[in-house]
């Protein structure tokens, strides 16, 4: 693949060399049509569609049988999933939402896990949940190339609750004066 190069002038000899102006109307331009396929992907009737991977039906029917709560969980996901198969939130969401203990959450996650229905991403303390793209999809069967997300985060009443009831930080005004 080519390389662009950006300066202030313009070498007419190398077709991929850019000044700044033209490189930032290109960009420009990038982002529009990007802007324009996530409003056209928003107002789609097809965007609470989820695809099912045929090959996985089996596995799917073996969950439920096997690890129901597993089961109940990762619909959970799939309904609130993005159209990156991703989606942020605590156990706490997860017990809240589906009426389960938290050691019921974690050996569902456990299990949906240890047979790749799922992956987990830890940052610091915030879990981010990918369903398999081999196994169910929310958006164009190439959009999972990306390892962009812009995921629903879910945060649980009881969350929000503890969020209102922490103390707000009182400040001291203080004027400045500038001597002459």
């Amino acid at each position: 693949m080519p390389t662009i190069t950006v300066g202030h002038e313009r070498n007419i000899m190398n077709p991929n060399d850019r000044t700044f102006d033209e490189r930032e109307r290109e960009l420009a331009e990038i982002e529009k049509r990007e802007a324009q396929a996530r409003k056209r992907e928003r107002n789609s009737p097809y965007s609470r569609f989820i695809q099912f991977n045929c090959e996985q039906l089996e596995n799917l029917r073996i969950l439920a049988r096997n690890y129901p709560n597993a089961h109940i969980v990762l619909l959970f996901l799939l309904d609130e999933m993005d159209m990156y198969n991703a989606v942020v939130c605590s156990y706490k969401v997860l017990q809240e939402a589906l009426g389960m203990s938290r050691a019921t959450v974690a050996r569902a996650i456990k299990a949906l896990k240890d047979t790749n229905f799922i992956a987990v991403y830890k940052s610091g303390t915030t879990s981010l949940y990918t369903v398999n793209k081999t196994v169910a999809w929310r958006s164009w069967g190439t959009n999972y190339k990306y390892a962009k997300f812009d995921a629903k985060v879910l945060i649980s009443e009881t969350e929000q609750e503890k969020l209102a009831k922490t103390k707000s930080v009182k400040h001291k005004e203080i004027t400045l004066v500038q001597d002459d």
